[in-house]
């Protein structure tokens, strides 16, 4: 049985290594999105550097990339919520992480959204689904930072996974997921602290931190 469980983690790898944002920047302008903006293999960067329909497209593979994971852990192999959490996290790694890239990637964020899109209405918590999304749009609309509001949004999701899902394992499995999107964020927050003359202009930065 645990084959089955090792094969669903490599899929969800492999699919979140799809480097989505890398071929439609390639499509678009013949360009590397590596060499591009701050580097970052994901859709803000291809949307600030490439344009907006290339960053459109990117969202969507990199969205169907955590959904299409947890949806085949859950429904094509039937597996545990240990593994279905897993499966998802694998997504997420993969698409930070990219085998095809040597390894580069992006910051996980679509890809998250993509498996908790999924994952938590299945098990019946669709209110966490809203209420991630909540943490994620009031800080937003008041500072324009998208990076901090996802951020805080990472740091909530472990309670909003205990209080909804009552699962120890998905909690844990939250917090580690915060830690594998964190460490990608964490240079580019570096750079931004480093060019903000003050902390409100690192909290306002209105789209500016991957520059």
């Amino acid at each position: 049985m645990i084959v089955k469980e090792i094969f669903a983690i490599i899929i969800g790898y492999l699919l979140g290594s799809i480097p989505s944002a890398y071929i439609a920047t390639r499509l678009a302008t013949g360009k590397d999105i590596r060499q591009m903006g701050g580097g970052n293999v994901g859709g803000l960067n291809v949307h600030r550097e490439v344009g907006a329909w290339p960053a459109f497209a990117v969202g969507i593979v990199d969205l169907s990339k955590g959904a299409a994971a947890v949806a085949i852990a859950y429904w094509l192999l039937d597996l545990s919520l240990v593994f279905v959490l897993l499966t998802g996290l694998a997504a997420v790694i993969g698409h930070n992480w990219m085998v095809w890239l040597k390894f580069s990637g992006g910051k996980g964020m679509g890809t998250t959204i993509g498996a908790l899109a999924v994952l938590l209405p299945v098990y019946g918590y669709w209110q966490g689904l809203l209420i991630f999304f909540g943490i994620i749009l009031i800080p937003y609309v008041i500072t324009h930072n998208i990076a901090l509001s996802m951020g805080i949004a990472l740091v909530a999701l472990p309670f909003i996974t205990w209080l909804g899902m009552n699962s120890g394992i998905g909690t844990i499995l939250a917090v580690i997921l915060g830690l594998v999107v964190g460490i990608k964020f964490l240079p580019t927050a570096r750079a931004a602290w480093a060019k903000a003359k003050s902390k409100g202009d690192f909290i306002f930065d209105h789209w500016r931190r991957d520059r």
